[in-house]
């Protein structure tokens, strides 16, 4: 049970000693795939206006646990429509019952930045199946590997992510 003694502060210096490292992964590319397994009643849809506060509100609820951070909602909308980076084929929103039900975000340096699934979906299939898609987009695209970085004490993350072949280049402090 959480101690009701514990301020906001100390919940914040928690979640900084946790994330004192991250973790460099890549996925070799030069392997054949295994094949995309979409969840049932889960379907992929292009970002889009409409979308941008959905999309932010889920990477705003998926980060809130200390994994990772993304600014207000107008400075991630600019940094994402103003990257140089950003190409709006490589962000890939999931859909079940018209609600966001995962996002990843990859840049053109095939470089996964963000990876998010709703909670209530989270063990479905539909995080293996997003990063399932984006290896072969990038595959298709001629790259040789992908790159993501993970928080170390994000266990969960780490296990999707070495299920699905990736390999830990190396230890970050942050």
């Amino acid at each position: 049970m959480p101690d009701p003694r514990r301020t906001h502060g100390d919940r914040a210096r928690l979640l900084t000693s946790m994330s004192e490292y991250c973790l460099l992964l890549r996925k070799d590319l030069r392997q054949p795939l295994a094949p995309v397994q979409w969840p049932k009643g889960i379907r992929l849809t292009p970002l889009n206006d409409e979308l941008l506060p959905r999309v932010h509100a889920l990477l705003e609820q998926g980060y809130a646990t200390g994994h990772g951070s993304v600014e207000s909602l107008l400075d991630w909308q600019h940094a994402l429509l103003h990257d140089a980076e950003y190409d709006p084929q490589l962000c890939f929103v999931s859909l079940f019952n018209d609600e966001v039900a995962g996002v990843a975000q990859a840049w053109t340096s095939a470089y996964l930045k963000d990876l998010v699934v709703h909670p209530r979906l989270q063990g479905r299939g539909v995080g293996g199946a997003l990063l399932s898609h984006v290896f072969r987009v990038f595959k298709q695209r001629g790259e040789p590997s992908v790159d993501l970085k993970v928080m170390e004490h994000n266990h969960p993350a780490r296990r999707l992510y070495l299920r699905h072949g990736m390999q830990v280049i190396r230890r970050e402090a942050l």
